[in-house]
C-alpha cells in the first residue's frame, strides 16, 4: 500500500522502534514518518496503542512507501505485547475499510470478516444478531475501547453502539474463548471497537437511499485546553427509513428511526494516559414478524430500545508495576410491542437493565518474562413487566401506566494472571481466569488458556488451548410469552477450543490458515418439537454437549492497480438432533463462507470497491404454513463508487446489486431486494 506525503522538506522515515523515547524528533527540525504496511483487509494484530495515525490509510497517489512495522504495543493478551511478539492472533478492520466499503453500519463492515456469522433481522443495523465461529449471538462479548458493553437481558441489542464510524479507529476481532483475555462470556470470541481519542479533523456527513432512508450526522474535533489535556471530540447522528416491506393488513413494518451521540476526551502526559466517554442511542424499529412462530404469525411487531454507556479508564507509565484501572456503568430500556401502537391486544413489556462495573489489571517486567494480573466485579440488575422474579416492591415505569414488576441481580466477579515468556522467536503467554456468580450454583471456577507464537522469517506458527464460560441471559432464564417457555434453571455454558494455524506475511502478499476444535458443554439454545403441531412452543435448554470443526483460510494481494482479498470459512458441529426438533441458534451455522474484495486504487480521485459473499447455513425452520424449510445458499454482491477530494467525499452504494430477493438469514424474515445509497462526507 502506498501513503501519500505532500511534503515541503525531506522526510525521515523510521521503520522499527523499541519502547525508546524519540523526544530528539523535535529537535530534528524535519518531519518524521513511522508506518504501518496495511495490505489487507484482514490484518493479524491488535493494536490498542498505537496512535491513532498509524492505521489511517490514504489511497490517492504516493509518493512514500510504507513498510512493516512489528515492534509496535499491543494487547492481544492481558499484558501488552508487540506484533512480533503476540502469540494470539487477533483480526482487525480497519478505518479504511469504513472509509472504502458498501456499508451503512458496523454490522455491515463486520460481514467482511470470515469468521463472523452476521444474521441480519433488518437492513441499516435496525437489528442484527452476530456471532462467531458457529456460536450465537449471546456466546461473544462487544466491547468499547477495552468495555463489556453487553446488555445481560438479551443479546439481540448489543449493536446498539452510540459512537458512528467517523469515531472509530479499527475494530478487533478475538476469534475462540478469550475468558483470559476480555473475561467471562467470550465463549467464544470477542469484538472491541477502538476509537479515537484525539482525531485529527472535524467531518460532517450525509446520506439517502431506497426505502426513505436518510441520514444525517457529524464528529467535531473539541479544543485542546493545554498540551496534555483534550477535551476530545463530540459526535451525533441521525437516521430514518420507511422500511423495505408491509403487513399483510399493508401497513409498514420495518421502519426505523433512531439518534445517538458519543463523547469522549482525555489527559494524557508522561507520567499518565487518562480517557473517558459518555455515549446514548435511542431508536425505534418495526419488528415486522421478528418473532412471530407459527402459532403466533403477528407481523407488526415493534421495539424501541435506549442505551447509555459511560466509562472511565487510567493507566501509568512510569514505574515497575503498571496499573490500569477502569470504572463503567451501562444502563439499557428497551420496550417491545407485540402488536405496534394496539397495547389492548397485547400489553407492551418493559424491561431496565443497569450494568455497574469496577476492574483493574497490572502488569509488571522481571527477569523471566511479563506477568499480569487482574480482577473485575460486575452487578448486573434487571428490573421488568415479565422477567425474573416478582418484586418485593414494584418501580414505575416512567411516562406509562405500567409497574416494573418483575426482576433479577446478579454479581459475577473474575481474577486473571498471566505470564508471558519472551524469546528470540518465540513467544509462550499462559494464565487463567477465575470466575463466580451470586446466581450460579457453581463455586469459583478456574478456566485456563496458553497460546505460543514462533516466528522465522515470513512464517509465523501459532497454536492455542482456551477455555472460558458464558452465563445465560436474563431472556434465556424467564421469557414466558407467545409460543416461548424459557428455564430459569439453565446451566453456564463452558466451552475448550484448540487452534493451530500458519501466517505468511511480505510486502505484497499476506496468506492465513487457522484450524480449530470447539468443545462446548451446556451450551444454551432455543428449539421446538414441531412433532407436537400447534402445541409446539420454543423452549430454552442445555444442549449436552457440541463440538465443533472449522478452518479459516484468507489471501490478501496488493498491486499498484487494486488490492483483492479472498478469505473461506468451514465449520462442521456434530451435535446429532432428531428430526422433529427445530434449534434457534445453536445448531443453525454457517457451514460455507466466502468472501471477496476488490479496491481499486484511487485514479484522479475516483475509487470503486466490489464486495461479494456467499454463504450456505446449517438448519432449518417452520414457515407460516407448517411447512420445514432448509436454510438454503445465497450470494449477494455490494459496490461502492466514491470520489475523493482533499475536504470532502461523494460516494454511491449499490447494495445486494443482483436483486436477490429470497435469501433470509431468520425464517420467516425477508429481506430487501436491491437498494442504493448516495451521500458526502466534508471534512475541516
Amino acid at each position: 500500500m502506498f501513503k501519500p506525503q505532500f511534503l515541503k522538506r525531506q522526510v525521515l522515515v523510521f521503520h522499527h522502534f523499541q519502547r525508546k523515547g524519540y523526544s530528539l524528533f523535535a529537535c530534528l527540525g524535519r518531519e518524521v514518518v513511522i508506518s504501518v504496511l496495511s495490505v489487507a483487509t484482514l490484518s493479524a494484530s491488535k493494536a490498542a496503542s498505537i496512535s491513532d495515525e498509524t492505521f489511517r490509510v490514504d489511497t490517492t497517489k504516493a509518493t512514500a512507501r510504507e513498510v512493516m512495522l512489528d515492534d509496535v504495543s499491543i494487547t492481544g493478551s492481558r499484558a501488552p505485547l508487540t506484533v512480533s511478539q503476540a502469540a494470539r492472533m487477533v483480526t482487525v478492520l480497519s478505518r479504511e475499510d469504513f472509509a472504502q466499503a458498501p456499508i451503512q453500519s458496523v454490522n455491515d463492515l463486520l460481514k467482511l470478516a470470515v469468521g463472523i456469522d452476521v444474521r441480519q433481522r433488518g437492513p441499516l443495523g435496525s437489528q442484527t444478531d452476530i456471532s462467531i465461529r458457529g456460536g450465537t449471538q449471546e456466546q461473544i462479548v462487544v466491547l468499547l475501547n477495552g468495555i463489556n458493553i453487553c446488555d445481560p437481558q438479551t443479546a439481540h441489542n448489543t449493536m446498539d453502539l452510540p459512537c458512528d464510524p467517523a469515531d472509530i479507529v479499527r475494530i478487533e476481532v478475538l476469534e475462540g474463548p478469550a475468558g483470559r483475555t476480555y473475561g467471562t462470556s467470550s465463549l467464544v470470541g470477542a469484538i472491541n471497537i477502538v476509537t479515537s481519542q484525539r482525531p485529527k479533523q472535524s467531518e460532517v456527513y450525509l446520506e439517502a437511499g431506497s426505502f426513505g432512508y436518510a441520514k444525517g450526522g457529524g464528529m467535531v474535533k473539541l479544543p485542546a485546553v493545554s498540551p496534555h489535556f483534550s477535551l476530545g471530540s463530540l459526535s451525533a447522528s441521525y437516521a430514518r427509513s420507511d422500511g423495505y416491506s408491509r403487513s399483510k393488513a399493508g401497513k409498514l413494518n420495518t421502519g426505523y428511526s433512531g439518534a445517538k451521540a458519543f463523547y469522549q476526551g482525555g489527559y494524557d502526559d508522561e507520567h499518565i494516559n487518562v480517557r473517558w466517554n459518555v455515549g446514548i442511542t435511542d431508536k425505534g424499529w418495526g419488528s415486522g414478524s421478528f418473532y412471530a412462530t407459527p402459532k403466533w404469525q403477528a407481523d407488526e411487531q415493534y421495539e424501541h430500545t435506549t442505551k447509555i454507556i459511560t466509562s472511565l479508564q487510567g493507566e501509568n507509565k512510569q514505574g515497575c508495576l503498571h496499573l490500569q484501572p477502569a470504572i463503567y456503568w451501562n444502563q439499557n430500556y428497551d420496550r417491545y410491542e407485540g402488536y405496534h401502537n394496539r397495547p389492548e391486544i397485547m400489553k407492551y413489556n418493559y424491561n431496565r437493565c443497569d450494568v455497574y462495573g469496577l476492574k483493574i489489571n497490572s502488569y509488571f517486567d522481571w527477569s523471566i518474562g511479563r506477568t499480569a494480573v487482574g480482577a473485575e466485579i460486575r452487578n448486573e440488575d434487571l428490573v421488568s413487566g415479565n422477567l425474573g422474579e416478582p418484586l418485593f416492591q414494584t418501580h414505575h415505569v416512567k411516562g406509562t401506566d405500567r409497574d416494573y414488576t418483575h426482576g433479577i441481580n446478579r454479581t459475577n466477579i473474575s481474577a486473571h494472571l498471566e505470564h508471558n515468556i519472551l524469546l528470540n522467536r518465540f513467544t509462550v503467554s499462559a494464565g487463567f481466569v477465575a470466575a463466580k456468580s451470586s446466581w450460579s450454583s457453581m463455586n469459583m471456577t478456574v478456566y485456563p488458556g496458553i497460546d505460543m507464537s514462533y516466528t522465522i522469517e515470513n512464517w509465523k506458527l501459532f497454536a492455542s488451548y482456551n477455555t472460558s464460560l458464558r452465563l445465560p441471559s436474563f431472556t434465556e432464564m424467564y421469557y414466558k410469552l407467545q409460543g416461548y417457555a424459557a428455564d430459569p434453571h439453565l446451566k453456564p455454558e463452558e466451552m475448550r477450543a484448540i487452534e493451530v494455524g500458519a501466517q505468511w506475511t511480505s510486502p505484497t502478499l499476506q496468506a492465513k490458515v487457522t484450524a480449530y476444535h470447539h468443545h462446548g458443554e451446556n451450551m444454551i439454545d432455543w428449539i421446538m418439537d414441531t412433532s407436537l403441531g400447534t402445541a409446539a412452543q420454543w423452549q430454552s435448554v442445555n444442549h449436552t454437549e457440541i463440538n465443533a470443526y472449522g478452518i479459516e483460510a484468507a489471501i490478501a494481494a496488493q498491486t499498484p492497480w487494486a488490492r483483492l482479498n479472498l478469505s473461506y470459512s468451514y465449520i462442521h458441529q456434530d451435535k446429532q438432533q432428531e428430526n422433529h426438533i427445530v434449534s434457534q441458534y445453536a445448531l443453525e451455522y454457517l457451514r460455507h463462507k466466502l468472501i471477496a474484495s476488490l479496491q481499486t486504487k484511487e485514479w484522479r480521485g475516483l475509487s470503486l470497491r466490489v464486495d461479494a459473499r456467499w454463504q450456505d447455513r446449517v438448519g432449518s425452520y417452520t414457515s407460516f404454513d407448517g411447512n420445514v424449510c432448509d436454510y438454503q445458499p445465497y450470494a449477494l454482491f455490494n459496490a461502492r463508487l466514491q470520489w475523493t477530494r482533499a475536504s470532502f467525499t461523494v460516494y454511491a452504494d449499490a447494495n445486494n446489486i443482483l436483486d436477490n430477493r429470497s435469501y433470509v438469514d431468520f425464517g420467516n424474515v425477508p429481506q430487501p431486494g436491491v437498494w442504493a445509497v448516495v451521500g458526502t462526507k466534508y471534512r475541516f
